[in-house]
């Protein structure tokens, strides 16, 4: 603002001087010409027209006449240079004659010396009201081009966050377009750069720790064969089952961890028989009491597979785990509800223990691949993939986990779904 000020200082500055120098110039010429031309019966006349119709008023200069200086103006000093250039060096200003203000200025006709006086308000520039409302206006502008600029600039950066977000959450977000100012094109390529790294990494650790998990089946299927046919105590025997048992378990659950799941292979499933299959088969569990309230006919899409991998990952941690104090089973809950939202149909389906639960700031561990919470849990005999493979299958089918202490003791578990109509 003060940068336009200045400019419109320096540009108006000269056009002004000359145009208010050149019209005191033509208002006196005119008006001494019109006087030494005009009959004196008709002089009377013709000042009155000057005064009502012009706003020019025309005195005689006297010797005992109280004059003011000229205007305090910046301008004032040029446009006395150039008027007396014209009209003669011995022409005066005054801002106040005998206490009449305005814009005053001396002529003379022969040996007659007159005042003559213009109106202030004809050579005034742009007055502070005029000012106030220009600067308004650029102001207004310099807002706008400033919000637009703003946006442009902010718009790939909350579109940056955004994917950073998704990528902290574990999901891969969309590829940033690669275009606009030098700064957001290298800081986007660079981020897509760095998600294409990151979703190699996972490809690559997939694929060695399924490699891996599946070459060791191989050896524990011949062990398993050589303890059967070994001349072994039965004891020893059965303790060397259980060590390959739960071998052969953490290596199932490396595999089912590493296995993808694409959404190409979604179909609508069921989910209510699903999980009156899970529950029954829970209840064939020996120290297990599962109590089923199940909605009937809901479908969802999926993959069938991996969503009753993931139920029997959280009945195999209640078994494990979720106890009910004082008890010698282990009480599961099993609960599926259509929910409407928003006019949104979604299935939340919940299954909770009666434990001991876990320490609330500890939840979120749990979701973590190869993270026990064995002192709040039990003694842990798997790898720590339970959950992280419900986690992983649950983001995969676009659903929303929640894990989270039961009222009254025990862990829930509530996964809530899109239903197909």
């Amino acid at each position: 603002m003060a940068s336009w000020i200045g400019m419109i200082n320096a540009v108006q500055r000269g056009p002004q001087v000359k145009q208010t120098a050149e019209l005191v110039i033509s208002v006196v010429t005119i008006t001494r010409a019109a006087l030494t031309h005009s009959a004196i019966d008709l002089r009377k006349e013709l000042l009155f027209d000057l005064v009502s119709n012009e706003g020019i008023r025309i005195t005689a200069l006297m010797d005992n006449d109280v004059v003011d200086p000229p205007p305090d103006s910046t301008l004032m000093p040029e446009i006395e240079a150039i008027v007396k250039e014209k009209l003669g060096t011995d022409t005066r200003f005054s801002s106040r004659v005998n206490g009449v203000p305005g814009f005053w200025i001396s002529f003379k006709i022969d040996d007659d010396e007159y005042w003559l006086m213009l109106e202030r308000e004809r050579l005034a520039g742009l007055s502070g009201v005029q000012w106030l409302g220009w600067a308004g206006v650029v102001g207004i502008l310099s807002l706008l081009g400033a919000a637009l600029i703003s946006r442009l600039v902010n718009l790939p950066l909350a579109r940056l966050t955004v994917a950073a977000r998704d990528i902290a959450q574990g999901k891969r977000p969309d590829r940033l377009p690669e275009k606009g100012a030098q700064e957001i094109i290298e800081a986007n390529r660079s981020f897509n750069q760095m998600v294409e790294d990151l979703q190699q990494v996972e490809s690559d650790r997939a694929l060695i720790l399924a490699g891996i998990s599946h070459d060791l089946r191989t050896p524990l299927t011949r062990m398993q064969l050589e303890l059967e046919m070994a001349n072994l105590s039965t004891e020893a025997r059965d303790g060397m089952q259980s060590d390959i048992g739960q071998m052969d378990a953490i290596i199932g659950q490396f595999l089912d961890y590493a296995r993808p799941t694409e959404a190409a292979s979604f179909v609508p499933i069921d989910i209510s028989d699903l999980l009156g299959d899970v529950g029954r088969a829970a209840e064939r569990i020996p120290g297990m009491r599962v109590t089923a309230d199940i909605e009937p006919g809901v479908h969802v899409m999926g993959n069938a597979t991996d969503l009753r991998r993931v139920f029997n990952n959280v009945v195999e941690n209640a078994r494990r785990y979720g106890a009910t104090p004082g008890l010698d089973i282990t009480e599961l809950d099993i609960a599926c509800h259509v929910k409407t939202n928003g006019g949104i149909k979604r299935v939340a389906i919940c299954l909770q223990d009666h434990g001991c639960g876990v320490p609330a700031g500890q939840i979120e561990q749990l979701k973590k691949p190869f993270t026990r919470m064995d002192t709040a849990r039990g003694q842990a005999n798997g790898a720590g993939l339970g959950l992280a493979i419900v986690e992983r299958v649950v983001g995969r089918h676009n659903a929303a986990l929640t894990v989270r202490n039961r009222d009254g003791g025990g862990l829930q578990v509530e996964l809530v779904m899109a239903v197909v109509l």
